[in-house]
């Protein structure tokens, strides 16, 4: 069709030459200890240099919204803090000490070895150490994640397959009726991933399936992963974080799955997911129109009552907005925004360097946001960028302009008189206990926080 996006024509603003990134928006690929925390139970062993944790754990735990940390997480990491005798004599004996140590000090269900780029760098046989604790019959894996491979989205993919082969194993049993794996946000990436698994999940078993949950809050730790081979199919709710697990599912399980690009925000969307997800997974649909009569009810009631403060107040409430988010949220705030509330987009940008080939498939979702409005997103990677770009090249008209973004633009907002509402990691100045703006109860939290900034002016 002569409407496609053409991905020889998308804008993607490259790095500088030496390949530095000023500010960036996610951490590296042994990041992925944090996917491995996101398990109850789970216990990342880190086999990196020093400083290593303790970027990742700025980066996506204390400097994105204060999550906390409990078990192994935070100061609480062991790392091999890989020195200059490792590197020129080979750290394996390090390594071992380490696993050694931390299974004898940290209680836990599941045991993840990542390997930072010092260990892959000079070649470290991981491996096998780690295969010598298994056999002992420790539950323990090994996860090749050097930080040079990508970021930590890159490494979720990694940890969560190499659980899937090394841990999990095969399996040709019967399949579980109406029970679904859910694959979804990555664990801390988002700061209110906490709060979107609990909305999400709920809404699931509110349309009637029984959802193994691999992640978060209500995840039952590594019976959970043990239950994966059993499910009916599995659900992955991403742009493309997510893809390639769940065509190793396919291929090793024999798993079918349902790809839902974009993450639903409100009413519309929410209701759409639902019947989408329960028409796929062939069960009666009188429970889950129960829920959606019940849930789209509520749903009205506070948007009817936010409808009065919306019409008085709308001459001095932004009209126009951009977003600067990683690929699931940026698509997802500019079509709720765009079409629900009747926010004109000025500019989306995406954060997370999602990989080439799924490039031209998000672009062509903004080319469907509401009727007659779209949007070219840029792919940009660089904070300081990204500043750049919303100088050079985005208007705002009259009124208070709508920046829905991270740490890194608040320069930008406060010289601009703009609202800036952090909703994407890096986030400094909100702190997130439970959170969420996904769904029906989540798109209404999205609502209230938006225009409590507006009328508080901030």
């Amino acid at each position: 069709m002569s409407d496609k996006i053409n991905p020889q024509k998308l804008k993607l603003v490259k790095r500088p030459k030496n390949g530095s990134i000023t500010n960036p928006y996610y951490g590296c690929t042994v990041g992925a200890a944090y996917s491995v925390l996101g398990i109850k139970g789970g216990v990342p062993i880190a086999n990196c240099g020093p400083g290593c944790m303790y970027k990742q754990f700025f980066m996506q735990s204390f400097d994105n919204g204060f999550q906390g940390s409990y078990g192994a997480g935070g100061g609480n990491l062991p790392s091999a803090n890989v020195q200059e005798n490792d590197v020129v004599f080979g750290g394996l004996k390090t390594l071992d000490n380490l696993i050694k140590s931390s299974l004898a000090v940290i209680k836990g269900d599941l045991y993840v070895v990542l390997t930072g780029c010092s260990g892959e760098l000079i070649g470290d046989d991981v491996p096998s150490v780690v295969k010598k604790y298994r056999d002992k019959g420790y539950p323990i894996v090994c996860a090749d994640t050097g930080g040079f491979k990508g970021t930590n989205l890159t490494g979720h993919e990694i940890v969560v397959q190499s659980i899937i082969d090394q841990f999990v194993g095969d399996y040709d049993g019967e399949k579980t009726p109406g029970l679904v794996n859910l694959w979804f946000e990555t664990p801390y990436y988002n700061q209110n991933w906490r709060g979107d698994y609990e909305e999400i999940v709920r809404i699931l078993r509110g349309a009637g399936l029984k959802v193994n949950i691999l992640f978060g809050p209500e995840n039952e730790g590594v019976k959970a992963w043990k239950k994966i081979p059993k499910a009916q199919f599995n659900l992955i709710i991403s742009s493309w974080v997510g893809l390639e697990t769940v065509e190793k599912l396919k291929e090793k399980y024999n798993q079918p799955y349902l790809h839902i690009p974009v993450l639903p925000i409100g009413e519309e969307a929410t209701t759409a997911f639902i019947r989408k997800v329960v028409e796929y997974a062939g069960i009666d649909k009188k429970k889950s129109e129960k829920f959606i009569k019940r849930e789209a009810e509520l749903y009205y009631y506070y948007i009817e009552h936010f409808a009065e403060f919306f019409s008085e107040y709308w001459f001095g409430l932004p009209s126009e907005f951009a977003v600067i988010a990683n690929s699931d949220y940026a698509i997802a705030y500019t079509k709720f925004l765009a079409d629900q509330i009747g926010l004109i987009p000025k500019k989306t940008i995406v954060t997370d360097n999602p990989p080439e080939k799924y490039r031209a498939a998000l672009a062509e979702e903004y080319k469907h946001l509401s009727d007659g409005v779209a949007i070219e997103p840029d792919f940009v990677e660089d904070g300081y960028t990204v500043q750049q770009i919303l100088e050079k090249e985005v208007t705002f008209g009259p009124g208070v302009p709508l920046i829905i973004g991270t740490t890194w633009e608040i320069d930008y907002a406060r010289d601009h008189g703009a609202l800036l509402l952090e909703s994407s990691s890096p986030t400094t100045e909100s702190l997130v206990v439970n959170k969420s703006y996904i769904g029906y109860k989540g798109a209404l939290s999205f609502i209230e926080h938006i225009y409590s900034a507006t009328v508080g002016g901030k």
